[in-house]
Protein backbone atom coordinates (compact mmCIF):
# COMPACT_ATOMS: atom_id res chain seq x y z
CA UNK A 1 0.00 0.00 0.00
CA UNK A 2 2.62 2.30 0.87
CA UNK A 3 4.66 2.03 -2.79
CA UNK A 4 1.06 2.64 -4.50
CA UNK A 5 1.35 6.03 -2.33
CA UNK A 6 4.85 6.97 -3.38
CA UNK A 7 4.33 5.91 -7.04
CA UNK A 8 1.43 8.64 -6.52
CA UNK A 9 3.41 11.42 -5.42
CA UNK A 10 6.20 10.91 -8.23
CA UNK A 11 3.53 11.02 -11.22
CA UNK A 12 2.39 13.84 -9.20
CA UNK A 13 5.37 16.09 -9.08
CA UNK A 14 6.36 14.54 -12.85
CA UNK A 15 3.16 16.35 -13.90
CA UNK A 16 4.25 19.64 -11.41
CA UNK A 17 7.59 19.89 -13.50
CA UNK A 18 6.34 19.20 -17.04
CA UNK A 19 3.31 21.94 -16.33
CA UNK A 20 6.24 24.61 -14.98
CA UNK A 21 8.78 23.56 -17.87
CA UNK A 22 5.94 24.38 -20.58
CA UNK A 23 5.05 27.59 -18.61
CA UNK A 24 8.84 28.78 -18.08
CA UNK A 25 8.88 28.05 -22.24
CA UNK A 26 5.52 30.38 -23.49
CA UNK A 27 7.28 33.10 -20.87
CA UNK A 28 10.61 32.93 -22.81
CA UNK A 29 8.62 32.95 -25.62
CA UNK A 30 6.84 35.99 -25.16
CA UNK A 31 9.74 37.45 -24.12
CA UNK A 32 12.02 36.78 -27.38
CA UNK A 33 8.61 38.63 -29.33
CA UNK A 34 8.10 41.60 -26.98
CA UNK A 35 12.34 42.61 -27.59
CA UNK A 36 11.91 41.80 -31.75
CA UNK A 37 11.31 45.46 -33.58
CA UNK A 38 8.00 45.40 -35.16
CA UNK A 39 7.83 44.40 -38.64
CA UNK A 40 6.75 47.05 -41.18
CA UNK A 41 3.77 46.17 -42.72
CA UNK A 42 3.90 46.61 -46.54
CA UNK A 43 1.25 45.73 -48.84
CA UNK A 44 2.46 44.19 -52.22
CA UNK A 45 1.75 47.12 -54.39
CA UNK A 46 4.10 49.21 -52.11
CA UNK A 47 6.93 46.92 -52.27
CA UNK A 48 7.32 46.59 -55.93
CA UNK A 49 6.75 50.36 -56.15
CA UNK A 50 10.23 52.04 -56.59
CA UNK A 51 11.79 54.09 -54.77
CA UNK A 52 11.25 58.45 -55.92
CA UNK A 53 14.89 59.74 -56.41
CA UNK A 54 16.66 61.76 -54.14
CA UNK A 55 18.48 65.19 -54.63
CA UNK A 56 21.57 63.10 -53.57
CA UNK A 57 21.96 59.60 -53.35
CA UNK A 58 24.63 60.30 -50.73
CA UNK A 59 24.14 57.67 -47.75
CA UNK A 60 23.06 59.47 -44.32
CA UNK A 61 26.07 59.37 -42.16
CA UNK A 62 25.56 60.49 -38.41
CA UNK A 63 27.11 63.59 -37.41
CA UNK A 64 28.19 64.61 -40.76
CA UNK A 65 29.13 68.05 -39.89
CA UNK A 66 31.80 67.06 -37.62
CA UNK A 67 33.32 65.26 -40.21
CA UNK A 68 33.19 68.40 -42.91
CA UNK A 69 34.96 70.44 -39.93
CA UNK A 70 37.51 67.67 -40.08
CA UNK A 71 37.95 68.24 -43.51
CA UNK A 72 37.79 72.00 -43.73
CA UNK A 73 40.34 72.38 -41.27
CA UNK A 74 42.85 69.76 -42.84
CA UNK A 75 46.19 71.19 -43.63
CA UNK A 76 45.78 68.63 -47.12
CA UNK A 77 42.98 70.59 -48.64
CA UNK A 78 43.98 71.79 -52.18
CA UNK A 79 43.37 75.55 -51.56
CA UNK A 80 46.85 76.49 -51.86
CA UNK A 81 47.33 78.73 -48.74
CA UNK A 82 50.59 77.55 -48.13
CA UNK A 83 52.04 79.06 -51.26
CA UNK A 84 51.20 82.66 -49.43
CA UNK A 85 53.19 83.82 -46.19
CA UNK A 86 50.57 86.72 -45.72
CA UNK A 87 53.69 89.57 -45.49
CA UNK A 88 55.80 87.34 -43.08
CA UNK A 89 58.21 86.92 -45.57
CA UNK A 90 58.00 90.51 -46.08
CA UNK A 91 58.10 91.35 -42.54
CA UNK A 92 61.39 89.56 -42.14
CA UNK A 93 62.92 91.07 -45.13
CA UNK A 94 62.60 94.56 -43.85
CA UNK A 95 63.63 93.97 -40.57
CA UNK A 96 67.48 93.13 -41.88
CA UNK A 97 69.88 95.57 -41.14
CA UNK A 98 73.00 96.98 -43.40
CA UNK A 99 74.99 94.16 -45.08
CA UNK A 100 78.61 94.20 -43.95
CA UNK A 101 79.59 95.64 -47.07
CA UNK A 102 77.58 98.59 -46.85
CA UNK A 103 78.67 99.29 -43.22
CA UNK A 104 82.18 98.94 -44.45
CA UNK A 105 82.01 101.06 -47.48
CA UNK A 106 80.07 103.63 -45.66
CA UNK A 107 81.98 103.55 -42.20
CA UNK A 108 84.18 106.75 -43.87
CA UNK A 109 81.06 108.63 -44.77
CA UNK A 110 79.05 111.33 -42.89
CA UNK A 111 75.85 109.21 -43.49
CA UNK A 112 74.66 107.09 -40.94
CA UNK A 113 73.76 103.47 -42.27
CA UNK A 114 69.99 103.08 -41.63
CA UNK A 115 69.39 100.87 -38.60
CA UNK A 116 66.65 98.47 -37.50
CA UNK A 117 62.97 99.42 -37.36
CA UNK A 118 62.07 96.19 -35.20
CA UNK A 119 63.23 92.77 -34.46
CA UNK A 120 61.43 90.15 -36.31
CA UNK A 121 59.69 88.01 -33.90
CA UNK A 122 56.92 85.29 -34.93
CA UNK A 123 55.23 85.89 -31.51
CA UNK A 124 55.08 89.31 -32.23
CA UNK A 125 53.43 88.94 -35.96
CA UNK A 126 50.94 86.23 -35.21
CA UNK A 127 48.97 88.30 -33.10
CA UNK A 128 49.22 91.66 -35.60
CA UNK A 129 48.15 89.14 -38.96
CA UNK A 130 45.31 87.34 -37.40
CA UNK A 131 44.02 90.74 -36.00
CA UNK A 132 44.77 92.05 -39.71
CA UNK A 133 42.91 89.11 -41.04
CA UNK A 134 40.13 88.76 -38.52
CA UNK A 135 39.11 92.81 -39.25
CA UNK A 136 39.22 92.79 -42.94
CA UNK A 137 37.50 88.81 -43.78
CA UNK A 138 35.95 86.92 -40.73
CA UNK A 139 32.77 89.82 -40.98
CA UNK A 140 32.46 88.46 -44.57
CA UNK A 141 32.96 85.16 -43.92
CA UNK A 142 29.75 85.50 -41.15
CA UNK A 143 27.50 87.29 -43.63
CA UNK A 144 27.44 85.00 -45.76
CA UNK A 145 27.25 82.12 -43.74
CA UNK A 146 23.88 83.88 -42.02
CA UNK A 147 23.15 84.64 -45.72
CA UNK A 148 24.35 82.42 -48.27
CA UNK A 149 22.52 84.01 -51.16
CA UNK A 150 24.07 87.63 -50.76
CA UNK A 151 27.82 85.82 -51.83
CA UNK A 152 27.45 87.89 -54.87
CA UNK A 153 26.87 91.54 -53.35
CA UNK A 154 29.53 90.41 -50.67
CA UNK A 155 32.17 89.22 -52.61
CA UNK A 156 32.16 92.50 -54.70
CA UNK A 157 31.79 94.58 -51.44
CA UNK A 158 34.99 92.76 -50.24
CA UNK A 159 36.29 93.26 -53.85
CA UNK A 160 36.26 97.00 -53.75
CA UNK A 161 37.45 96.85 -49.67
CA UNK A 162 40.81 95.13 -50.43
CA UNK A 163 43.60 97.99 -51.65
CA UNK A 164 46.38 95.59 -51.72
CA UNK A 165 46.66 93.89 -55.29
CA UNK A 166 49.07 91.27 -53.63
CA UNK A 167 46.52 90.37 -50.78
CA UNK A 168 43.53 90.74 -53.65
CA UNK A 169 45.23 87.91 -55.74
CA UNK A 170 45.98 85.59 -52.74
CA UNK A 171 42.18 86.15 -51.99
CA UNK A 172 40.54 85.43 -55.57
CA UNK A 173 43.42 82.61 -55.86
CA UNK A 174 42.23 80.98 -52.73
CA UNK A 175 38.41 80.98 -52.93
CA UNK A 176 38.54 79.84 -57.05
CA UNK A 177 40.14 76.91 -55.16
CA UNK A 178 37.39 76.66 -52.60
CA UNK A 179 34.95 77.05 -55.13
CA UNK A 180 36.43 73.84 -57.38
CA UNK A 181 36.60 72.00 -54.30
CA UNK A 182 32.91 72.27 -53.82
CA UNK A 183 32.03 71.48 -57.08
CA UNK A 184 34.24 67.95 -57.51
CA UNK A 185 34.59 66.84 -54.33
CA UNK A 186 32.20 68.31 -51.72
CA UNK A 187 29.00 69.02 -53.36
CA UNK A 188 28.72 65.76 -55.11
CA UNK A 189 29.56 63.51 -51.67
CA UNK A 190 27.55 65.65 -49.18
CA UNK A 191 23.73 65.24 -49.11
CA UNK A 192 22.73 68.98 -49.46
CA UNK A 193 19.51 69.38 -51.48
CA UNK A 194 19.65 70.88 -55.14
CA UNK A 195 17.56 74.07 -54.01
CA UNK A 196 20.10 74.63 -50.59
CA UNK A 197 23.26 74.56 -53.44
CA UNK A 198 21.91 76.94 -56.11
CA UNK A 199 23.37 80.19 -54.64
CA UNK A 200 26.80 78.72 -55.26
CA UNK A 201 25.72 76.97 -58.45
CA UNK A 202 24.73 80.27 -59.84
CA UNK A 203 27.97 82.11 -58.66
CA UNK A 204 29.78 80.05 -60.27
CA UNK A 205 27.87 80.23 -63.48
CA UNK A 206 28.43 83.55 -62.99
CA UNK A 207 32.37 83.24 -63.07
CA UNK A 208 32.63 80.79 -65.61
CA UNK A 209 31.19 83.49 -67.81
CA UNK A 210 32.99 86.32 -66.77
CA UNK A 211 36.22 84.04 -67.60
CA UNK A 212 34.99 83.05 -70.84
CA UNK A 213 34.24 86.92 -71.50
CA UNK A 214 37.41 87.91 -70.28
CA UNK A 215 39.56 85.25 -72.25
CA UNK A 216 37.56 86.55 -75.84
CA UNK A 217 39.32 90.27 -75.00
CA UNK A 218 36.13 91.87 -73.11
CA UNK A 219 34.69 91.87 -70.07
CA UNK A 220 31.21 91.21 -68.64
CA UNK A 221 28.92 92.61 -71.65
CA UNK A 222 25.15 93.40 -70.71
CA UNK A 223 22.96 93.79 -73.43
CA UNK A 224 23.18 97.46 -75.17
CA UNK A 225 26.52 97.55 -74.31
CA UNK A 226 29.39 98.51 -77.04
CA UNK A 227 32.57 96.44 -77.12
CA UNK A 228 34.70 99.34 -75.86
CA UNK A 229 31.74 99.47 -72.40
CA UNK A 230 32.11 95.72 -72.30
CA UNK A 231 35.40 96.28 -71.85
CA UNK A 232 36.13 98.71 -69.36
CA UNK A 233 33.30 96.74 -66.99
CA UNK A 234 34.68 94.83 -64.37
CA UNK A 235 33.56 91.18 -64.17
CA UNK A 236 30.67 90.39 -62.19
CA UNK A 237 32.08 88.17 -58.81
CA UNK A 238 35.63 87.99 -58.32
CA UNK A 239 34.84 84.82 -55.64
CA UNK A 240 37.60 85.66 -52.63
CA UNK A 241 37.87 83.11 -50.45
CA UNK A 242 35.82 84.59 -46.99
CA UNK A 243 32.07 85.04 -48.24
CA UNK A 244 32.58 81.58 -50.18
CA UNK A 245 34.58 79.75 -47.08
CA UNK A 246 31.27 80.88 -45.08
CA UNK A 247 28.79 79.88 -47.62
CA UNK A 248 30.56 76.45 -47.94
CA UNK A 249 30.58 75.96 -44.38
CA UNK A 250 26.85 76.86 -44.10
CA UNK A 251 25.85 74.18 -46.50
CA UNK A 252 28.19 71.68 -45.26
CA UNK A 253 26.23 71.94 -41.62
CA UNK A 254 28.52 73.74 -39.76
CA UNK A 255 27.52 76.40 -37.14
CA UNK A 256 28.82 80.06 -37.34
CA UNK A 257 31.07 79.73 -34.58
CA UNK A 258 32.79 76.83 -35.76
CA UNK A 259 33.56 78.27 -39.21
CA UNK A 260 34.91 81.39 -37.57
CA UNK A 261 37.31 79.57 -35.67
CA UNK A 262 38.13 77.26 -38.44
CA UNK A 263 38.63 80.21 -40.41
CA UNK A 264 40.94 81.78 -38.44
CA UNK A 265 43.19 78.66 -37.11
CA UNK A 266 43.87 77.44 -41.02
CA UNK A 267 45.34 81.05 -41.64
CA UNK A 268 47.35 80.35 -37.96
CA UNK A 269 48.28 77.66 -39.74
CA UNK A 270 49.41 79.04 -43.28
CA UNK A 271 51.53 81.43 -41.04
CA UNK A 272 53.54 78.51 -38.56
CA UNK A 273 53.83 76.68 -41.66
CA UNK A 274 55.35 79.70 -43.50
CA UNK A 275 57.64 80.21 -40.59
CA UNK A 276 59.01 76.92 -40.75
CA UNK A 277 59.61 76.75 -44.31
CA UNK A 278 61.66 80.49 -43.86
CA UNK A 279 63.98 78.67 -40.74
CA UNK A 280 61.90 81.03 -38.11
CA UNK A 281 61.67 77.41 -35.88
CA UNK A 282 61.18 73.99 -36.17
CA UNK A 283 58.07 72.02 -37.05
CA UNK A 284 57.95 70.79 -33.15
CA UNK A 285 58.05 74.31 -32.11
CA UNK A 286 55.31 74.70 -34.92
CA UNK A 287 52.78 72.41 -32.95
CA UNK A 288 54.19 74.10 -29.67
CA UNK A 289 52.32 77.13 -31.46
CA UNK A 290 49.47 75.65 -32.71
CA UNK A 291 48.83 73.63 -29.30
CA UNK A 292 48.85 76.33 -27.37
CA UNK A 293 46.51 78.67 -25.20
CA UNK A 294 47.66 81.57 -26.29
CA UNK A 295 46.53 80.75 -29.90
CA UNK A 296 43.13 79.93 -28.48
CA UNK A 297 42.43 82.35 -26.99
CA UNK A 298 43.64 84.97 -29.54
CA UNK A 299 41.08 83.60 -31.95
CA UNK A 300 38.30 83.27 -29.41
CA UNK A 301 38.93 86.95 -29.07
CA UNK A 302 38.84 87.58 -32.88
CA UNK A 303 35.72 85.95 -33.49
CA UNK A 304 34.32 87.33 -30.67
CA UNK A 305 35.61 91.29 -31.43
CA UNK A 306 33.90 90.48 -34.81
CA UNK A 307 30.65 88.87 -34.07
CA UNK A 308 28.09 91.42 -34.73
CA UNK A 309 30.48 93.44 -36.84
CA UNK A 310 28.76 94.14 -40.25
CA UNK A 311 30.53 94.26 -43.69
CA UNK A 312 29.99 97.52 -43.97
CA UNK A 313 32.58 98.99 -40.83
CA UNK A 314 35.13 95.62 -42.11
CA UNK A 315 38.18 97.40 -41.93
CA UNK A 316 42.21 96.95 -41.73
CA UNK A 317 42.89 96.82 -38.20
CA UNK A 318 47.19 97.01 -38.71
CA UNK A 319 47.93 99.55 -41.52
CA UNK A 320 51.45 98.18 -41.80
CA UNK A 321 50.48 94.57 -42.78
CA UNK A 322 49.17 96.38 -46.34
CA UNK A 323 52.46 97.52 -46.83
CA UNK A 324 54.57 94.60 -45.70
CA UNK A 325 52.31 92.15 -48.52
CA UNK A 326 52.30 95.09 -50.78
CA UNK A 327 56.13 95.63 -51.06
CA UNK A 328 56.17 92.01 -51.34
CA UNK A 329 56.95 92.53 -55.11
CA UNK A 330 59.90 94.22 -54.38
CA UNK A 331 62.05 91.70 -52.54
CA UNK A 332 64.83 90.64 -54.60
CA UNK A 333 64.32 87.18 -53.51
CA UNK A 334 61.22 85.36 -52.72
CA UNK A 335 60.00 81.84 -51.61
CA UNK A 336 56.41 82.60 -51.27
CA UNK A 337 53.50 84.53 -53.45
CA UNK A 338 52.55 87.22 -50.87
Amino acid sequence: MSGDIGEFDESKLENEIAELESRLASARQKLTTKRQPPAEITSPSSASAPLPPTDNPAPSIPDSPHHYLLLLSDSALPLGSFAFSSGLESYLAHARGPSPSYSSSSSSSTTAPPRHTYTPSFTSFLPLSLSSYASTTLPFVLAAHRAPDDIPSLDDALDASIICAVGRRASVAQGRALLSIWEKSLAPSSAVSASARRALETFSASLRYASSASARGGGAKKPGDSVDDAASLPPPVSAHLAPLFGAVARLLGLTLRQTAYVFLFSHAKALVSAAVRASMFGPYQAQKVLAGGELQVLIADMVQREWDVPVEEAGQSVPVMDLWIGRHEMLYSRIFNS
